[in-house]
């Protein structure tokens, strides 16, 4: 499978077995199948950056960071494919092309975010993973840490 950055994919129930963080996303909510994550390719290592449908609940959280700090990077509200979704940031993790289970579909179509929303993705990751080095820290995942067991599978 190609994969490439800034198209969408699930994930694996494997993933999750494997690497048992508490600040990593349920795979399965309400009886619904795993979020769709957002795939950013670093060399062998993929982040996926989780998809939501609650849009409400995080526009409120984006509201209060404004208010509190400016800005808010760690959550963007967008369209993707034709339907209002929170992208999270803040709940990123790296994982492996083995991990992933297909991609997303719609209309016969691999899901695809437009180039100036994939952009915006890009550089509030590479900020947030810029202040992580500083010390702030604004994953919910401890991404050091499973991305160490990712590239140990790599090397075994």
């Amino acid at each position: 499978m190609l994969i490439e950055t800034g198209y969408i994919y699930h994930i694996k129930d494997e993933f999750f077995t494997k690497i048992k963080d508490k600040g990593l996303m349920s795979n399965h909510e309400d009886g619904h199948t795993r979020p769709t994550y957002f795939t950013i390719k670093d060399g062998d290592i993929l982040w996926f950056i989780p998809l939501s449908t609650k849009v409400s609940k995080y526009q409120k959280i984006i509201e209060h960071k404004m208010k509190k700090y400016g800005y808010c990077q760690s959550i963007i509200i967008a369209d993707v494919a034709g339907k209002m979704a929170a992208i999270l940031i803040q709940n990123a993790f790296p994982t492996l092309e083995k991990y992933i289970d297909h991609p997303h579909i719609v209309n016969g179509v691999h899901v695809k975010v437009i180039d100036s929303l994939k952009d915006e993705i890009l550089n509030n990751f590479n900020s947030l993973l810029a202040m992580k080095k500083k010390g702030y820290n604004l994953f919910f995942a401890d991404i050091d840490k499973i991305k160490e067991i990712m590239l140990q599978e790599l090397n075994n």
